[in-house]
């Protein structure tokens, strides 16, 4: 055996294979999958968002194969979605988190579960949260960035989260993956906040289902957010909208406008600004470098409910205390 191989199989393709087991609804061909998108990122990245130079011969059989196998199904916008239909964005998909719950989601020090979060991750599959070893966290070379030929940087900026997962990723991605500590973490999110780049909490149906990965993405490179664009749905609002606050003290600088990666900022020709409350998905990029203090981050019960590991954790610590 070399470098903790048996029969060639490393120990983290060995754990993702036993946790994937515990899980009461496995499915082998959903563990292959997730096999691939973590042994193969830069590939499978690379094809979703059309830059890898394979493109267009792989993709076609690709969505084939996978319709198939009853991955995903396509749907049809004009007739609504069909009975047990599931799109590719209800199995692959993130929830926008603004800096504050980001932060907590790499901050968590004890194992925890909570399952079903339907009214925080609006989507048919995949909106777990189950973290093992949760002060394990892996920062990777972002896969959507690595795929463009001028990408933003820097290109280490996401973040795979606990167990088995981040082991899985920096063992199969020594030159492209290492583990860091949980404040090196806070710092990676909150320097990709000051250049003005969006958290998203990833969920994977491929990944048992679970939040495993926080992605810090720009919206020229990052994948679902070009998705998103086309009208394929893979962002669910934070839950929140950013509104000028009534005592703007608003300078018209510009800067909320330039840094708004959903161009849900606009300057009007007066010099102020208006936010676009359709198009607004609540990152609260726009009012953390906002110079003056000008814009405020408010709840808008009608785009969801955040994703607040503090809330989070308070409930399921209520739940457990409560009699059997």
């Amino acid at each position: 055996m070399r470098g903790g191989r048996r029969w060639g199989i490393l120990p983290s393709t060995r754990r993702f294979w036993r946790e994937a087991r515990r899980e009461p609804h496995f499915q082998l061909r959903e563990w292959l999958h997730g096999y691939v998108y973590g042994r193969w990122p830069y590939l499978y990245i690379g094809l979703g968002t059309g830059e890898h130079p394979l493109t267009k011969a792989v993709l076609p059989p690709l969505r084939w194969l996978c319709q198939r196998l009853g991955l995903w199904e396509p749907r049809n916008p004009d007739s609504g979605p069909s009975a047990g239909a599931k799109s590719f964005a209800d199995s692959y998909h993130g929830k926008v988190v603004p800096l504050d719950n980001a932060q907590r989601l790499v901050s968590v020090q004890r194992d925890l579960e909570i399952r079903n979060l339907e009214r925080i991750i609006p989507y048919t599959t995949a909106r777990d949260i189950v973290l093992r070893d949760p002060e394990h966290i892996a920062v990777l070379r972002c896969p959507c960035r690595a795929s463009r030929q001028d990408p933003c940087e820097p290109l280490d900026v996401c973040l795979i989260v606990g167990e088995p997962f981040a082991g899985f990723i920096t063992e199969h991605h020594p030159d492209r993956a290492r583990m860091i500590s949980q404040e090196e973490a806070l710092e990676i999110l909150e320097g990709e906040d000051r250049r003005g780049h969006v958290h998203h909490a990833f969920f994977k149906e491929a990944m048992m289902g679970r939040f495993y990965a926080i992605c810090n993405c720009c919206s020229c490179c990052c994948g679902a957010m070009q998705a998103q664009r086309n009208g394929v749905p893979m962002l669910a609002s934070s839950g929140y909208i950013c509104r000028v606050a009534e005592d703007s003290a608003c300078t018209q600088c510009g800067q909320c406008v330039r840094k708004c990666q959903f161009a849900a900022i606009v300057e009007n020709v007066a010099g102020t600004v208006t936010v676009d409350a359709e198009k607004c998905m609540g990152c609260g990029v726009c009012v953390n470098n906002c110079p003056t203090g000008a814009l405020v981050l408010e709840r808008a019960p009608e785009k969801g409910e955040p994703l607040d590991m503090g809330a989070l954790m308070e409930q399921e610590l209520q739940r457990l205390s409560r009699p059997a």
